[in-house]
């Protein structure tokens, strides 16, 4: 195979995963997606403002695990359930999610995702733990439509602009998050110590990203029930990404990384609270390390798609994340915003990396298609193990050296199915 060249990224562009790979717009539909189009501005604000939401009511949690904790009396395990069930059903729903896009369009279940966001932000305020996990079961589906669609929603309506548009929905997706980190407990104490109306007060920012796409729910109407679906555009396709090594590499790296990544969600700012910091400048730290992640996502990206193969950025993303938790092991206060940085830094371009390679593996889009919804669904149901078993270890030895090592593992176990991943092969 050819090395790429500086046409690589935009070849990469046409093989974004979509889930509406199998079907194809009638003469109808594609009028309907031509005056969706006809408005660029509105369907910009509406892609902007749902990645915003695709990450804050995760970020906005972390911040506040002790006050939530306390309130209901949970130990640390059920603690970590807070954060681990949106996760899980990041994979459930991201298994789920392209049945209803092919159905009904991806504007209708965008829309629908982001009311159940805004509904299961709300549900997990309730005065009950059963409602506190149960909003968050909805969360993570709502998080895991907008997951799934949104590269696909790219692709679709930005064939040429794709790259730079990914690089804008994916830094809003982290601004959204930092925001949300950085602003918890000053809204919580704002609303007078109400850790409730903190969390509660992310549903608005859902309901206006609702509002965003509710025009072009109704513009794109047009085209519900006018696809032609595409008959065997690989019909054998999604069993053998199934069976394939190179699939499982590429899925186990996503999955590693984003186990990884939760963990520092869940627990980075208990981490720094349990070691004598206060609340408020854990928070601004967790803040801080979602920030520096734009670096990483960024540019690692950019440098993957022009390598025939990826080996050295799979070492260097591993080795920051790997320093980064050993930092936080022998000086999580002392060296407390290094190694946020290089935790950032390690987190942002492993994602990055995880996606593009799940890109570049593949041979085609239906294939994209199919190994991204394989990576995001066995990658996220991985990773909701991350905080969970964070928590029953802490709260088993009662300190946080021995979780740390765990995850060191992880890192090294991501060193061995990334450099395999990494191989220029096609799945």
């Amino acid at each position: 195979m050819p090395r790429p060249d500086a046409g690589a990224p935009a070849q990469a562009d046409q093989l974004l995963p979509d889930a509406e790979a199998d079907v194809r717009p009638s003469a109808q539909g594609a009028a309907a997606r031509r005056a969706l189009l006809a408005h660029p501005v509105l369907l910009l604000v509406g892609i902007v403002l749902a990645s915003l939401n695709m990450r804050a009511a995760l970020a906005s949690v972390s911040p506040l695990v002790g006050e939530i904790s306390g309130s209901f009396g949970l130990s640390s395990t059920a603690s970590s359930l807070v954060t681990s069930v949106p996760v899980l059903f990041l994979g459930v729903g991201a298994l789920a999610a392209p049945w209803p896009a092919r159905r009904f369009g991806t504007e209708p279940v965008l829309l629908g995702a982001l009311l159940l966001l805004g509904a299961g932000v709300l549900v997990r305020v309730l005065p009950s733990p059963y409602a506190l996990y149960g909003g968050g079961v909805l969360v993570g589906t709502a998080i895991a439509l907008l997951n799934v669609l949104m590269p696909g929603l790219i692709k679709r309506d930005f064939p040429d602009r794709a790259a730079s548009m990914t690089s804008l929905y994916t830094g809003a997706m982290i601004a959204g998050a930092t925001v949300a980190a950085a602003a918890s407990v000053p809204l919580e104490r704002a609303f007078g110590g109400s850790w409730e109306a903190s969390l509660a007060f992310w549903s608005l920012l859902a309901a206006v990203a609702a509002v965003a796409w509710l025009p072009q729910v109704l513009i794109a109407r047009g085209r519900t029930g006018h696809e032609v679906r595409v008959a065997a555009a690989s019909a054998g396709s999604g069993r053998g990404v199934w069976r394939s090594a190179l699939a499982w590499q590429v899925t186990l790296f996503m999955g590693l990384q984003s186990l990884w990544t939760y963990v520092l969600i869940a627990w980075m700012p208990t981490i720094f609270t349990d070691h004598g910091m206060s609340a408020s400048t854990a928070g601004v730290l967790f803040a801080f390390n979602n920030l520096i992640q734009v670096a990483g996502a960024f540019l690692v990206p950019l440098l993957a798609g022009r390598m025939r193969g990826q080996r050295p950025l799979v070492v260097l993303v591993t080795s920051l994340v790997g320093a980064g938790y050993v930092g936080l092991m022998l000086a999580p206060v002392a060296g407390a915003w290094l190694w946020s940085a290089v935790l950032g830094v390690g987190q942002g371009g492993a994602v990055g990396l995880a996606l593009t390679l799940i890109v570049l593996r593949s041979g085609d889009a239906p294939t994209a298609a199919r190994l991204s919804g394989m990576a995001q669904t066995v990658g996220y149901l991985l990773a909701a193990a991350g905080p969970l078993a964070a928590g029953a270890v802490h709260e088993a030895t009662g300190g946080w050296t021995v979780p740390i090592a765990l995850v060191l593992c992880v890192c090294a176990a991501a060193l061995v199915v990334g450099l395999l991943a990494a191989r220029d092969r096609k799945v």
